[in-house]
């Protein structure tokens, strides 16, 4: 999981059958405690994703990192994939644009920019859905894409 944070995507791999999970993030801290304490689960903090190289290729990367754009961490995502592996991503438009606010329509042609640059850095899209959950404390629009290289 790039950019684990508190630990989402960690959990809900967990929660869904994952035998082992890296939970990479630039802080320190962060992640739930019940994550931390679970052996499935090996922690790489003050670790910047853009950069790691995971101890074995994975099948499956989530990629949650904020202020880094999807162009510009996918590269790495794919380093780390083993062959057939797929990435899920959370797209959130507000930092792959330039400006912080946007409005529905602005949104859109944020995430079609976004589409081609992940085409760009050797990315296919197949699928792309609107998550349930809205981001930045219920404000943001947010989507999820499932990745896989070309």
């Amino acid at each position: 999981d790039f950019g684990s944070s508190t630990g989402g995507f960690v959990d809900c791999l967990l929660q869904n059958g994952a035998k082992k999970v890296y939970s990479v993030d630039t802080a320190y801290g962060e992640l739930a405690w019940a994550l931390r304490n679970d052996t499935r689960v090996i922690v790489m903090e003050r670790t910047n994703a853009m950069h790691v190289v995971l101890p074995e290729l994975a099948d499956l990367v989530t990629v949650d990192t904020s202020w880094t754009r999807q162009k510009n961490i996918l590269p790495n995502a794919f380093n780390n994939l083993k062959p057939g592996g797929k990435i899920i991503s959370l797209i959130k438009p507000h930092y792959e644009a330039k400006k912080a606010r946007l409005t529905s329509d602005q949104v859109n042609q944020v995430i079609e920019i976004t589409k081609k640059e992940i085409e760009e850095v050797g990315g296919r899209i197949e699928i792309t859905v609107e998550s349930p959950i809205l981001g930045e404390k219920g404000k943001n629009r947010e989507f999820l894409a499932l990745i896989v290289p070309k």
